[in-house]
């Protein structure tokens, strides 16, 4: 695992391996930390009117051999999570010794024909994804977790995967080919964002939509209001 730091200019870190810690999401010093370098995460995190701030973290995502893709992705989410609660208690950030944090960490994949299908390497990747998902059903899953804790190092895990059935119309070559070109499917997973024009190719879908954005609101506010944190 690679792991990044970004810091104010006035707070220099004396560590070689620092992680990326972005101050600009609020002005108090926050309970909550977002593990992703997901601006769609972000987005959907700010929802919530909750303060929080991002660790920009590198985590290894390769799936293990023979691993379910519920159980990959599971993996992925607490992953990450696991890696931003370590990189806060590893680093000398201005925390108090005792003071409560939460890290949040979340992935998504997108599953058809139980074949997991990653940002396109390229035109002919996304076509074939495409193609592929074109007057079909297919599976989205997003796993959230939350690790709560001290920078003592005593913690708890709290997770949940959402699934969401997303039905796709019938995607004719041209379109195909326009959609490519609007740049929209290059970092998307699956090779389409349901959030932009992506959603014209969606004639049902049956879960969650914000999970398939990235991040699923509900189970996420759920988990988050166990923990303590409170949605005014």
């Amino acid at each position: 695992m690679k792991i990044i730091m970004k810091t104010p200019a006035d707070t220099p870190r004396s560590s070689s391996n620092p992680i990326s810690f972005d101050s600009s999401l609020s002005s108090a010093a926050p309970a909550l930390y977002l593990a992703s370098q997901s601006p769609r995460r972000v987005e959907l995190l700010q929802q919530l009117g909750l303060q929080f701030e991002k660790l920009c973290l590198d985590v290894d995502e390769a799936r293990n051999s023979g691993e379910h893709p519920e159980d990959f992705v599971g993996r992925l989410g607490f992953d990450k999570a696991m890696a931003g609660y370590r990189a806060l208690i590893d680093q000398s950030l201005p925390l108090s010794l005792t003071a409560p944090l939460a890290v949040l960490g979340a992935d998504t994949i997108v599953v058809c024909d139980d074949t997991i299908l990653g940002k396109p390497a390229g035109e002919a990747d996304a076509e074939q994804m495409l193609r592929l998902l074109s007057g079909r059903t297919h599976s989205v899953y997003t796993s959230v977790s939350v690790i709560s804790g001290d920078t003592s190092g005593e913690y708890s895990t709290h997770s949940i995967t959402s699934k969401t059935q997303v039905t796709f119309r019938t995607i004719e070559p041209e379109e195909v080919q326009w959609y490519w070109q609007s740049g929209e499917p290059i970092d998307k997973a699956g090779a389409y964002g349901i959030q932009g024009l992506g959603a014209i190719f969606v004639s049902r879908i049956e879960g969650s939509y914000s999970g398939v954005v990235g991040l699923p609101l509900f189970e996420t506010s759920q988990l988050l209001t166990k923990l303590g944190f409170c949605f005014k």
